[in-house]
C-alpha cells in the first residue's frame, strides 16, 4: 500500500536505537510444546526449516491472520526486530518455524522487493500490487496470497473545516494542500489522473498529527482507515474528533496492499511448500477475522517488546478489526475465497500505472501482464469467509 512513511512518530528513530540495546522478549510464551498439525499441514522437508516473512512494517491487526501462526508461545528479538517460534496450524505444530521481520524504519524504509532480491533467506515479503509492478523488471516478485482484499490507505479531512467533501476529487477541485509521504506512487496516480493538482500535493509528510493538529484540519492528509480515525478521535488529545476520508481504493486504484508475495524465480522450487502454506495462512486468516482478541493482545505485546517506539493499543487493534470488516478491507464480496486475487484488478493497476510510470522515464515492459504479477495457483478455493 505504499511506498510511504507509516504512522511514523517523531521520536520513531531514536526509540528504535534504544531499543537496539533492549533484551529479547521476557515473556517467552508456555513451555509445553504444542501437538502435531495434521499430515496434510506438515511443512517439515517442505518448507525451509524457518519461514521467514518480511513485512514492511511492526506488526498490527491488518496481518492478524500471519501473527496468530505463532500463537501464544513466539519470542521476540528487540535487538533485530523479529518475532519468531513454531509455526501452527489451528494450534498444531506445522515442524517448521516461522520468522517475522519487522520493516519501514527498521531497515531503513527499503522496499521489500528489494530486500528480498539481496536476502536469500526470505521466504515471503509484503509487496503491494503496485510495488510489484513498478519494480516488475529488476527486482520481480510473485504474490500468492492477499491477507486484505481493499488497501486502507485513505486520504483525510476534517469534516467541520469541509462539510462539502465527499471524495478524494473533491479535493482537488479547491487548493486545499494534501500532505503525503513522499515517493508514494497512489499520489502519482491521482495527479496523473486529475483527480488532485500537482500544486496542492506535498511530499513532506512524517508521519505525525503536528501539522494536521496545528492546521486545525484546513489541510488534507493521508491516512489508514485502520488506524488515523480512531487515533485522531481517541488518542490525539489536541484533536479528539472525527475526520473523514475516501480510500485511494475506491478512487481507481485497486490495489492489494502487502500482499505475501515469493521471488518470481522461486515460484518452481517453493510450490511444494506453497501448497501446504497457503491455505493454513488462509484458514488462519478467516479465523482471525472471528476471532481477533487473543492474537490482537499478541499483536500489542509484540510491538511493545519490539520497541517500535509507539503504543498500539488493544482498543486501536480492536477498531482495525472493525474497519476490515465494514469497509471490506478483508472481503470485498467479490468472491467468497479466502486470500485470492482478481486478475482484472491488476491489469486495472497496471494500466493506472503504465503512463504513470511512461511519464517518469521507467516504463514496466510493454507484454508485462497480471499473471506475472499475482498467483492463485497456490489458493485453496475451498477456504471461504
Amino acid at each position: 500500500m505504499r511506498f510511504a512513511v507509516r504512522r511514523l512518530l517523531p521520536v520513531l528513530a531514536v526509540a528504535i536505537l534504544a531499543g537496539a540495546c533492549a533484551a529479547n522478549s521476557a515473556e517467552p510464551g508456555p513451555a509445553a510444546s504444542a501437538p502435531p498439525a495434521p499430515a496434510e499441514q506438515n511443512l517439515a522437508g517442505v518448507c525451509p526449516a524457518t519461514v521467514v516473512v518480511q513485512m514492511n512494517w511492526f506488526p498490527q491487526a491488518e496481518h492478524g491472520g500471519l501473527y496468530r501462526l505463532l500463537g501464544s508461545g513466539f519470542t521476540v528479538d528487540a535487538e533485530r526486530k523479529v518475532v519468531s517460534g513454531p509455526l501452527l496450524a489451528e494450534g498444531g505444530d506445522t515442524g517448521v518455524r516461522l520468522e517475522v521481520r519487522a520493516g519501514g524504519p527498521v531497515t531503513g524504509f527499503q522496499r521489500v522487493s528489494a530486500l528480498m532480491a539481496t536476502d536469500q533467506s526470505i521466504t515471503l515479503g509484503a509487496v503491494a500490487t503496485d510495488e510489484a509492478v513498478q519494480e516488475a523488471a529488476s527486482l520481480p516478485t510473485l504474490a500468492v496470497f492477499a491477507p486484505m482484499d481493499k488497501s486502507p490507505q485513505m486520504v483525510m479531512w476534517s469534516p467541520e473545516q469541509h462539510p462539502d467533501w465527499q471524495h478524494i476529487s473533491d479535493i482537488g477541485r479547491t487548493d486545499t494542500t494534501v500532505v503525503y509521504s513522499s515517493g508514494a506512487s497512489y499520489m502519482d496516480y491521482l495527479v496523473h489522473s486529475g483527480q488532485l493538482k500537482q500544486s496542492q500535493v506535498d511530499g513532506s509528510y512524517d508521519g505525525g498529527p503536528a501539522r494536521f493538529v496545528a492546521e486545525g484540519g484546513r489541510i488534507a492528509q493521508q491516512g489508514y482507515a485502520t488506524n488515523e480515525p480512531y487515533q485522531y478521535q481517541n488518542e490525539i488529545t489536541a484533536w479528539h474528533r472525527p475526520v473523514r476520508f475516501e480510500l485511494v481504493h475506491d478512487s481507481g486504484y485497486p490495489i492489494y496492499p502487502e500482499a505475501l508475495a515469493i521471488r518470481a524465480d522461486q515460484a518452481d522450487t517453493l510450490a511444494p511448500c506453497l501448497r501446504r502454506l497457503v491455505p493454513i495462512l488462509q484458514r488462519s486468516t478467516a479465523a482471525y477475522l472471528r476471532e481477533p482478541d487473543t492474537t490482537n493482545a499478541a499483536i500489542v505485546r509484540m510491538v511493545r517488546e519490539l520497541n517500535a517506539g509507539y503504543e498500539y493499543s488493544a482498543d486501536r487493534a480492536a477498531f482495525a478489526v472493525t474497519q476490515l470488516r465494514e469497509l471490506g478491507l478483508a472481503n470485498d464480496g467479490r468472491t467468497a475465497v479466502v486470500g485470492d486475487f482478481d486478475p482484472a484488478r491488476v491489469t486495472t493497476v497496471l494500466d493506472a500505472l503504465r503512463p504513470v510510470l511512461t511519464e517518469q522515464g521507467h516504463p514496466p515492459a510493454a507484454d508485462l501482464t497480471a499473471d506475472a504479477v499475482v498467483s492463485n495457483a497456490f489458493i485453496d478455493q475451498s477456504i471461504q469467509w
